[in-house]
């Protein structure tokens, strides 16, 4: 089944018993015992509920709302992780569906040797000393793990992207964009959830310890969107920057899982209104499921930010 769009979910000639005047218009329509009830739901809630009535019947769990509160009492009530992976899976292909890729427009890449030179350099400097760190940090833990190792160069093409993006939109030099880009190199550590935020934080004075210096550190545990600790460092004697998470095992997961979405909200052409709702609720409901290990929302910031900054 397809995910109709507004204009063709309301259609007077077609259900006119159901028909409201918008959503977060104040429209009224008739309820199933015959009386009037007033539209309550928001644009988005609106829209939301759209592609949930479309998705649902690709799935055999019971309908998910667009409530993040109701998602996050199904995972609290222990809903199985691989029953919510099942679900999103059918879901994006849903979306896909919807939204075929070879719909959307790329951006122009940069090719030129100097910019293929950066990136021999980024290379080099992960081999020679970042990687072989990281791998020492591990060694410190038995009980945790560095996963994803071998993506932790991100992909030439989608580096020239975001390189065409920050030069296009900030004026910068193809070697300044390089230069800023904090996930160039990245790795995520995996722990169990008991032991999450102590072995969180140890890593992060290993870090330290090793002569790496923090730019950044973001909690973003108590983010509807993404749940796992994501830091950038810099290696004073080169100064490369690079990207280290912090998950666990099913925060991991999930993050595979919406990764996609994530991209094709920051891609271009940017998503339309109603593709953007689709696209974050998706991530939403997958999030909800995570289950958040104890003290994980207390590891502070840095710099420090408001509870609510994202």
């Amino acid at each position: 089944m397809g995910i109709d769009r507004p204009d063709d979910a309301d259609e007077p000639s077609k259900r006119p018993a159901d028909r409201s005047n918008g959503p977060g218009d104040g429209g009224e329509s008739a309820d199933r015992h015959g009386g009037v009830r007033s539209e309550t739901r928001s644009r988005q809630e609106y829209y939301e509920d759209l592609w949930v009535g479309a998705a649902k019947t690709s799935r055999t769990e019971p309908r998910v709302t667009a409530d993040p509160g109701a998602a996050a009492e199904r995972a609290a009530n222990g809903k199985p992780w691989d029953e919510v992976t099942g679900w999103s899976r059918r879901v994006w292909e849903e979306y896909q569906r919807k939204w075929p890729p070879g719909e959307r427009g790329s951006a122009d890449r940069p090719g030129n040797e100097q910019f293929d030179q950066e990136c021999d350099q980024i290379a080099q400097r992960e081999k020679d000393k970042i990687s072989p760190a990281l791998h020492e940090i591990e060694s410190r833990d038995p009980d945790r793990r560095l996963v994803g190792f071998e993506h932790r160069l991100k992909d030439r093409d989608r580096t020239k992207e975001k390189i065409t993006e920050a030069i296009e939109q900030y004026g910068r030099s193809p070697k300044e964009a390089l230069s800023d880009l904090p996930d160039a190199i990245r790795y995520t550590f995996e722990y169990e959830e008991a032991r999450y935020s102590q072995g969180a934080r140890a890593d992060i004075g290993r870090l330290k310890d090793y002569g790496f210096k923090m730019v950044t550190l973001k909690n973003f545990w108590r983010d509807e969107q993404y749940k796992g600790i994501n830091s950038q460092w810099v290696d004073p004697d080169s100064g490369q920057r690079f990207e280290v998470q912090f998950h666990t095992r099913i925060s991991f997961e999930a993050k595979q899982v919406t990764h996609p979405a994530y991209e094709r909200l920051r891609s271009q052409p940017k998503p339309d209104e109603l593709e953007t709702m689709v696209l974050r609720a998706f991530q939403r409901e997958v999030s909800a499921a995570i289950p958040i290990p104890p003290g994980a929302a207390d590891v502070p910031d840095y710099p420090v930010r408001g509870r609510n900054a994202r």
